[in-house]
């Protein structure tokens, strides 16, 4: 997949993806400050050292409580009840943003025996996908690792992966969202497109944060240094030095955002365009959505006849098992 082409900004290189994103979006006007939005998850993981810095901040203790850990725990706690709702036919798990694959394997490992499964990662990062094929083909009971063209894609071409993968007697298919991976998206879109792709008697199975209506819980886990590390580097690569922003998160609009002010004027010319920065313009880099538990079960009975959701203890995070 093409990552896009590279210039140089005094010194440091500007990928045209990200350049792009930022002339087509524009900013917007909140009192007097310009605030410039590229929050797209396809810009996250461009680089090896990208995918890398997220695994990395998922492994970063403050992160890992509060949110890695709350969503394995709730896996771990009802296994039992998924691994009995997806049966015993043949099955095919479908891992969207898969990362590594350590989550899926939380599911594999209780299904080895029960059913036949193959595994089929699928993530835009081709780093990710190399890392989830790795782990996952050391797991005996994996009766095959998918490798193909789309496993390196973004989740529009779900519809088409799903009937690809529908082959013999592996006719189910199971689709893992974890990892908070609908929040980066557009809820009602996402869920359409996956619901297109599922056949009768298919499962989707989605992690996702809620808003617990407590930001100061929601934020503490993100305004730390790995997230920052992870977050900056879209900015970098439109030619921003590390010390020329500053670091942000807050929580609006029942999102989190991350986000950098311009501490020093600058100015980027790159592809014919040239756009100025002020100090104090900000740039959103990331957000994620967290839905109240009751809009969350409303967008998911939009979509779904079957949804039943587990959450964890104090309201920040639900695990949804979905079925056509």
């Amino acid at each position: 997949m093409d990552k896009g082409k590279k210039g140089t900004q005094k010194g440091l290189r500007v990928n045209d993806l990200i350049f792009k994103e930022l002339i087509k979006r524009g900013y917007s006007l909140e009192g007097n400050t310009r605030v410039w939005n590229i929050a797209d998850s396809k810009l996250w993981y461009l680089t090896p050292n990208q995918a890398q810095s997220f695994l990395d901040l998922e492994d970063e203790p403050e992160y890992r409580k509060d949110v890695t850990e709350k969503e394995t725990n709730l896996i771990r706690g009802n296994i039992q009840e998924i691994v009995e709702s997806i049966g015993s036919n043949p099955i095919n798990i479908i891992d969207l943003g898969c990362g590594d694959g350590r989550k899926a394997i939380l599911f594999i490992e209780n299904l080895i025996g029960k059913a036949k499964m193959r595994y089929c990662p699928i993530d835009i990062s081709n780093y990710m996908v190399e890392k989830a094929i790795s782990r996952v083909s050391k797991i005996r009971g994996v009766d095959e690792v998918i490798k193909f063209q789309w496993n390196i894609s973004d989740f529009e071409n779900i519809e088409n992966i799903s009937a690809l993968l529908r082959q013999g007697e592996y006719k189910k298919n199971v689709i893992l969202l974890l990892g908070n991976t609908l929040g980066n998206f557009e809820i009602n879109e996402l869920l359409y497109e996956i619901r297109s792709s599922m056949k009768e008697g298919d499962l989707l199975i989605i992690g996702n944060g809620l808003d617990n209506r407590k930001p100061e819980e929601i934020l503490r886990s993100y305004d730390i240094k790995a997230f920052d590390k992870f977050s900056i580097l879209p900015v970098t690569q439109l030619g921003f030095p590390e010390d020329s922003v500053q670091f942000g998160v807050r929580f609006k609009n029942s999102r989190i955002e991350s986000y950098y002010t311009i501490k020093k004027p600058k100015q980027i010319a790159f592809l014919g365009k040239t756009v100025n920065f002020d100090v104090g313009d900000q740039i959103v880099v990331i957000i994620s959505y967290k839905y109240n538990k009751e809009d969350f079960i409303s967008f998911l009975k939009m979509y779904f006849d079957e949804s039943k959701v587990y959450v964890s203890k104090d309201a920040s995070y639900a695990l949804v098992l979905c079925k056509k």
